[in-house]
């Protein structure tokens, strides 16, 4: 089944590919200069630091839902091993066998094609299990370090949580922007707090996972207008699942990550940033979250910290 042409007429509005360079691998990430993250850090007034990742175990969020994205692992390899004799110093090693997008994660570029292509034109047959992904992998991106905004699209509509129908749009992120008194700019990361990471941290993952709100296929031209430099949120699947399209299934990921090459995060934990954004009046602030460099990954866990 084809690409409805609602999506390929977006998709020429938001078309970031050449703008870098034809050898470009990291898109809107480079909106993130110098003068943004110095402004980013001039945001910091107490220095609350308030963490959003959730914790890595074997009894995650992953369902089975998903096939091959498995929780974490976690096995014990050496326990207080004396390794150079009797009495010396001791020590203990572990491994972990995960899904790189198991937990709290960003997506890399190549993580969605469509119509053969990934990010900048490039042929999606460039990943492959024995290169991996050849370009655009998640080891390609520097640094994501910048300005963070939290659009608390829930709290800006009275509510602990969206329903789980409610597909998030461009209306509703200048609501949360209004709400939080910020104007979203060139090279900012916007975090979008839907509230249904309620459910996970509940013991809920079924309903978590599925109905969820989420991003709307109108909002990627919202991101593209307003220069921002990648996008993270509270829920399973990112846009809203199931899509408000009929049949048109990711169609926000290939938007995101393949026209525009912008980084998108999931299961993001934004309820204590929520509460910390609503109790200090204030909804921008310095947002450290560097990827894990895997090479040649279409994505990777990511434990970010937002500083107020």
């Amino acid at each position: 089944m084809s690409l409805p042409a609602e999506f390929h007429e977006i998709a020429k509005r938001v078309n970031n590919w050449g703008r870098w360079g034809e050898n470009d691998e990291i898109g809107t990430l480079n909106l993130i200069t110098d003068e943004v993250v110095r402004s980013a850090a001039a945001t910091i007034r107490t220095g609350r630091r308030v963490p959003l990742a959730l914790p890595l175990h074997q009894d995650g969020i992953q369902t089975g839902l998903i096939p091959g994205r498995v929780n974490p692992l976690h096995a014990m390899v050496q326990i207080n091993q004396e390794l150079f004799g009797p009495g010396t110093v001791a020590t203990s090693d572990d491994v972990v066998t995960m899904g790189l997008q198991a937990a709290t994660h960003w997506d890399a570029l190549t993580h969605a094609s469509h119509s053969g292509r990934i990010y900048n034109g490039r042929p999606a047959d460039t990943v492959t299990a024995h290169t991996r992904a050849r370009f655009s992998g998640i080891d390609k991106v520097p640094y994501v370090v910048s300005r963070g905004v939290l659009l608390d699209v829930a709290r800006a509509k009275g509510l602990d949580r969206l329903p789980g129908d409610h597909a998030v749009t461009p209306e509703d992120l200048e609501e949360a922007a209004d709400f939080g008194g910020v104007t979203v700019g060139a090279g900012d990361i916007v975090l979008v707090r839907t509230g249904q990471m309620q459910l996970a941290l509940g013991g809920d993952k079924h309903g978590y996972g599925y109905p969820s709100p989420g991003l709307s296929v109108r909002t990627p031209a919202w991101f593209h207008a307003h220069d921002v430099a990648a996008v993270a949120n509270d829920t399973l699947t990112f846009e809203i699942f199931p899509p408000e399209i009929e049949d048109l299934w990711l169609a926000v990921h290939a938007l995101d990550l393949v026209e525009m090459g912008m980084l998108q995060g999931q299961n993001w934990n934004l309820e204590s940033l929520s509460t910390a954004c609503a109790q200090e009046m204030r909804y921008a602030f310095l947002l450290s979250a560097m990827p894990e460099p895997f090479v040649g990954g279409t994505g990777t866990p990511v434990a970010p910290v937002a500083v107020l």
